[in-house]
């Protein structure tokens, strides 16, 4: 055992404080000049990686994450349910790095990192470590991977089976240029079919609730999931009115449909088609980037940024 006295009680017998234990008294003495050296509270030294996690989540900076990255975080702490017992203290680099490995692909190995990073910074604040080893976590390397955008025949497909579950919200995807965490977002509120506009995005700050014009050929989509419509988000789970997540829609509804059709893509390609196609259609940069959420690289570009919800309109309706 390893103690320090930390004062006297009223018989004036010493009262300690347990810093650990060690195997040999050698080992015991360089502990103890280690916690002389950086004085710690052994109390805070004791928590485990699950009761940081815990106190991390009632935190300011959690709670000003997206959706999306709160949801990331939380999928990782499950991953990590080999160390959640282990006082965060002891955690070294090594035993993050078998975390990673396990993970998954490139993707899922960085956001393990990007959680140990969280956890690492947060117990440097609480002074429960010194040491910050998620920065030798290293992850597999990958080669860029092109996008494919839908042709034409299978966005023909989605057109001509509609009753699929989820056809509907792939072709809105492909009409509007939402990002998938976006779209999940999208509240009822802020779909106006008067003015036929809709309101959302979340990752930048120039795409923050930006106003995207209602494409013809997907109003009555819209229109028709607004009907019967009791939630505030436009996307949510059949049984109950809460959002659905962006793992279980995929599950639920955008792979299914796809598989079914024979097509293959991911989310993300949807918005990369968006794109290509307004491109190939002659649509005006500007306005491209706006219903995209893009800052415009040119500098001329970023001053003329008073579009008209007019021009928007005439630049979407580029897709037919």
């Amino acid at each position: 055992m390893v103690r320090k006295t930390k004062g006297f009680d009223h018989k004036a017998h010493p009262i300690y404080t347990i810093i650990g234990y060690t195997e040999t008294r050698e080992e015991g003495l360089q502990l103890l000049a280690e916690y002389n050296k950086n004085p710690y509270d052994v109390d805070a030294s004791k928590i485990t990686l699950k009761e940081l996690f815990e106190k991390y989540l009632k935190t300011k900076k959690y709670n000003k994450y997206s959706s999306g990255s709160r949801e990331s975080l939380n999928v990782c702490f499950n991953k990590s349910v080999d160390l959640h017992a282990t006082p965060y203290k002891e955690i070294k680099a090594y035993h993050m790095q078998e975390i990673v490995d396990e993970s998954g692909g490139y993707s899922s190995q960085g956001a393990m990192r990007t959680f140990f990073k969280h956890l690492d910074d947060y117990a440097h604040e609480l002074d429960i470590c010194n040491n910050k080893y998620s920065q030798l976590i290293t992850t597999d390397k990958i080669s860029p991977k092109k996008k494919t955008p839908f042709n034409m025949e299978e966005i023909d497909a989605l057109w001509d089976n509609l009753h699929l579950r989820g056809a509907d919200d792939i072709l809105i995807l492909l009409y509007s240029g939402f990002r998938i965490n976006e779209f999940l977002e999208l509240l009822v509120k802020n779909i106006d079919l008067e003015e036929r506009t809709m309101k959302g995005g979340n990752k930048t700050e120039t795409g923050k609730n930006r106003i995207v014009p209602i494409h013809p050929r997907i109003f009555p989509l819209i229109e028709n999931k607004l009907k019967a419509n009791r939630s505030t988000h436009l996307i949510h789970y059949p049984n109950k009115l809460t959002k659905v997540s962006y793992h279980d829609y995929r599950k639920m509804f955008f792979d299914p449909t796809l598989t079914t059709l024979e097509i293959s893509h991911v989310p993300h390609e949807t918005r990369h088609t968006f794109r290509s196609r307004l491109d190939s259609a002659g649509g005006n940069k500007v306005s491209i980037d706006l219903l995209m959420g893009h800052a415009s690289s040119s500098v001329g570009e970023k001053v003329y940024t008073h579009k008209t919800l007019d021009e928007l309109r005439e630049t979407i309706e580029l897709l037919d």
